[in-house]
């Protein structure tokens, strides 16, 4: 899969701020507009006089960071809850497309984030609650925790997904994988993919608490 291009901070903020509700992230906005307009309007407390020269231009800075921040950083907490309620109603319409064979090469044609949608979707409607976690590079991360609340407590399930439409996921690829979500201590492991397994892989996963979900098992999961 090739990589992701760099992203600015500004776009890291906007996706840290859309895993949250749009609701939180509309109130963000207007608390953060609130207080930074306090000291963008606040008047300057010292003068240009001998011994506070430091203190008024630390003021000054700061002032002129309130003055732009409280418009940039609430249109980047409505940019961000715009993205959040699209999220929500986006899983649904992934679930059905594919529910109702939509998508009739599976899910082969998703985006690397549509997919990561659909998978969270489509554990959390088998009653998994499911947090995502990042893990956008190229290599690893866990993506999903999945917890499961039964009647011996909640179960920790950790989850990596990773679009490979194009070919089948060998046995080092599964194994690297394993090896980045072991350490972190879970009662299961998920490693989904559009793409298929191989038989090493799987046999590497048999004997493991290690679950294997590829493109075609993850269609008739959902439906």
């Amino acid at each position: 899969m090739a990589r992701r291009k760099k992203s600015s901070p500004a776009e890291d903020l906007i996706e840290l701020l859309a895993m949250l509700p749009w609701w939180v992230v509309v109130a963000l906005a207007l608390l953060s507009y609130l207080l930074l307009h306090q000291v963008a309007t606040k008047p300057l407390t010292v003068t240009a006089q001998p011994g506070q020269l430091s203190t008024m231009v630390t003021q000054r800075f700061w002032k002129g960071m309130a003055s732009a921040g409280q418009y940039i950083l609430p249109i980047i907490c409505l940019a961000a809850s715009g993205m959040a309620a699209w999220r929500r109603k986006l899983p649904e319409g992934l679930i059905t497309d594919v529910a109702q064979g939509q998508a009739s090469d599976g899910v082969d044609g998703m985006s690397w984030r549509e997919f990561e949608l659909l998978v969270g979707e489509g554990f959390r409607l088998q009653g998994y609650q499911v947090v995502e976690m990042g893990g956008r590079g190229a290599d690893g991360g866990v993506e999903l925790v999945l917890t499961w609340t039964g009647k011996s407590g909640g179960e920790k399930f950790f989850l990596q997904c990773r679009q490979w439409p194009a070919y089948k996921v060998g046995v080092d690829v599964v194994r690297r994988l394993y090896g980045v979500i072991v350490a972190r201590g879970a009662t299961g492991k998920f490693v989904v993919t559009s793409g298929r397994f191989t038989d090493d892989a799987v046999g590497f996963a048999s004997g493991r608490s290690l679950t294997l979900v590829d493109g075609l098992k993850l269609v008739g999961f959902i439906r």
